[in-house]
């Protein structure tokens, strides 16, 4: 503002008593349309709402929030926006969170330690928050027990955390049997997994579902190799398998890492899927886009991400002892041309000929 220049006064902002003056009714009837009871005649209502438009009137969210005890808001506590499902999840979170008129406060946590974890929780049960819901996809790293005070209504997603806690995630050992199970009903003889990280819960519940399926039909897994969801780590681990001529089935724990395997795989000479087929986990949107296209699980990130909010909103209006549960949402395999038959062996070949 330059010197002599006069300070811009500015409007007092319309309180409820000017809207009650300007419709011509009482404060209290102001106060029910805002709150949105249902006890006010239906012409009344409408000027109301005219006189509230009319002068700008914002009923106070805070004050209101005071009054019943809800904020219509609740928090979100993850440890990682960089893979492909905590930012599915999480916005489909957001969506059905702005369906139900709530306001999402996010709080990312730095690594998968209970004190963070609990200091994240201590700021938002402090906040303005209903409920909290907790992208839990990493073990602790300081090997705590996972204990949270009670207090603030939580849901969490994608997690081992005891029976304590309502959890909703994706059927991972469903989806880890579905490819495995898919590969050997082609004929593979041995399927070879390439894992998510060790610290991650989706990638062990993988990591067994997989061995485990292969131990039920007789066959001792291979040794896991482990990546870290990253198309770096598939290609790199998909030059050591793609030496190996009797590598003919590849299971990759995300798309990222089986977009990976198939380039090094193309770089070999090893072709997909007459030499060696490939299957990932997740379905991104891409994965039709691959060459070949990719076979791989789908994860239903928006059922996950709704279901949490539903469950924390149910939990938010409950007034009787809270309800625990897990909530595991099926997968489904979907089979594109990543994935064939076996070659003929050489032994077969030899009795051919």
């Amino acid at each position: 503002m330059a010197i002599g220049d006069k300070p811009v006064s500015r409007r007092p902002r319309p309180s409820m008593a000017d809207v009650a003056r300007h419709a011509g009714v009482a404060p209290q009837t102001v106060s029910r349309v805002s709150n949105g009871h249902s006890n006010v005649d239906p012409a009344t209502r409408q000027r109301v709402v005219e006189s509230m438009q009319a002068l700008g009137y914002r009923p106070n969210g805070a004050a209101r929030a005071l009054k019943s005890g809800r904020f219509n808001t609740i928090g979100v506590i993850t440890f990682t926006l960089r893979t492909f499902g905590n930012t599915r999840t999480l916005d489909a979170i957001a969506e059905e969170a702005a369906r139900a008129k709530y306001a999402v406060t996010l709080i990312p946590v730095s690594d998968p330690t209970m004190g963070r974890v609990s200091g994240a929780y201590d700021r938002l049960s402090e906040a303005a928050v209903d409920g909290v819901i907790l992208i839990f996809e990493a073990h602790l790293l300081d090997n705590a027990e996972f204990s949270l005070p009670p207090g603030v209504p939580m849901v969490v997603v994608d997690s081992d955390t005891g029976p304590g806690y309502t959890v909703v995630d994706t059927d991972q050992a469903q989806g880890a049997r579905q490819a495995t199970e898919h590969l050997l009903e082609l004929g593979h003889r041995q399927v070879w997994h390439i894992a998510g990280p060790p610290t991650s819960f989706s990638a062990a519940h993988r990591v067994e579902s997989w061995q485990r399926t292969l131990q039920d039909v007789g066959i001792v897994p291979p040794p896991v190799l482990y990546g870290d969801w990253t198309t770096r780590s598939g290609y790199e681990h998909g030059l050591t398998l793609g030496r190996r001529p009797e590598v003919t089935a590849i299971f990759a724990a995300n798309d990222h890492m089986a977009l990976g395997v198939m380039r090094a795989l193309h770089e070999l000479g090893r072709r997909i899927p007459d030499d060696v087929s490939v299957v990932g986990f997740d379905d991104m949107e891409e994965t039709h886009a691959f060459w070949p296209p990719l076979t791989t699980v789908r994860q239903d990130f928006a059922a996950v991400g709704r279901l949490s909010l539903q469950k924390l909103l149910s939990k938010i209006g409950r007034t009787g002892p809270d309800m625990i549960d897990k909530t595991l949402v099926p997968t489904r395999l979907v089979v594109r041309a990543s994935t064939g038959a076996p070659p003929p062996s050489p032994e077969g070949e030899a009795r051919r000929r």
